[in-house]
């Protein structure tokens, strides 16, 4: 699908988050869009920001009517509003995720747009072990066994698709990052898995009290998983969503990854560590035994190291034009320096 001639009017719900740093500044530059609103629970200034072309729109994704006001003549409605940790509780982040997204899909809808963009996750394949190395788009999504994000990414993914049944005028475009990181990743001082348990949590503690990332004073001893992951720039994140704005390629899913693989031991090392790995074999057997035990909610992200998703990014490099800047290490460091 060819980019739009006339100049465009973009809603974004959820812009002062990750995935809102790296399209933010490319969307209010670009010459093709004329007017960006941004919608938010919590009021912020898009002048202290430097998106002086964004007109701040209070709004909660769970209120309809609210949606339906800020949508009001927008050509593409991006969303980007999702819980992933907090305090909130399971209700609650449902509403917000599941019911929020199915709200502001059909405010798109009905203010008559031409496309919506939604943020979705690699979480959405699940992890399961007879996924492939290297997923294409065509693989089917399925819940994870427990993993409550994961499950509800696979769930919208599902239900999108049903929505989009209903109003066929609404083009749905449909981003699955890896793990997003860069300067402004959230939570970005827990670099440390939470399956580390005590010295990963003392580690994070560490990272948090700092103004910056940085690298720990003295190189500690720690066990890792023996697993390779996925990163993806927030930069590159915000490219991808860019070209979806501007309909660069046709309506559909696309995998979103930075080339190459990080394992968790070059993590650790470049925040300082010493890394002793677990080999492969045991990180996975460890991971499946833990993810059927009765788990706290923080402690669920462990299925992810069961089975690792690793996606193939090809169709979004050929059908969007997108390419990304960073590499999965690049990226990293990125995130660690700040840049």
């Amino acid at each position: 699908m060819a980019a739009d001639s006339e100049k465009l009017t973009v809603a974004v719900t959820g812009p002062t988050g990750t995935f809102g740093a790296g399209l933010m500044p490319l969307l209010v530059a670009d010459p093709r869009v004329e007017r960006v609103v941004g919608v938010a629970r919590r009021p912020f200034d898009p002048v202290e920001r430097g998106w002086t072309s964004m007109t701040y729109q209070q709004g909660d994704v769970r209120d309809a009517e609210a949606l339906a006001t800020a949508f009001t003549g927008a050509d593409v409605v991006v969303h980007l509003a999702f819980l992933i940790t907090g305090t909130a509780g399971r209700e609650t982040t449902r509403e917000v995720n599941v019911e929020g997204t199915l709200n502001a899909f059909r405010a798109a809808a009905a203010a008559g747009a031409k496309r919506f963009v939604y943020a979705s996750s690699v979480a959405a394949y699940g992890f399961h072990p007879d996924n492939p190395v290297g997923i294409r788009e065509e693989w089917p999504v399925r819940p994870a066994k427990k993993l409550f994000y994961a499950q509800e990414k696979a769930e919208l993914e599902q239900l999108l698709g049903d929505e989009v049944a209903a109003h066929p005028g609404l083009a749905l475009y449909v981003l699955r990052p890896s793990i997003v990181v860069g300067p402004n990743f959230i939570g970005g001082k827990q670099l440390m898995p939470s399956w580390l348990g005590g010295l990963g949590v003392a580690i994070n503690s560490w990272l948090a009290s700092r103004s910056g990332v940085g690298r720990l004073p003295v190189p500690v001893p720690v066990v890792v998983p023996g697993i390779s992951l996925q990163l993806v720039h927030e930069a590159d994140v915000g490219e991808a969503l860019l070209q979806c704005v501007l309909g660069a390629g046709p309506p559909g899913a696309y995998n979103i990854a930075g080339d190459g693989l990080v394992t968790v031991a070059e993590l650790a090392r470049e925040l300082g560590a010493t890394p002793i790995e677990l080999p492969e074999s045991v990180t996975r057997t460890a991971a499946r035994w833990a993810s059927r035990a009765r788990l706290p909610a923080f402690a669920e992200w462990v299925e992810a190291a069961s089975h690792p998703a690793i996606m193939d990014t090809t169709k979004a490099k050929v059908e969007l034009g997108w390419t990304p800047r960073y590499d999965a290490l690049e990226a990293l460091r990125a995130t660690l320096t700040g840049e």
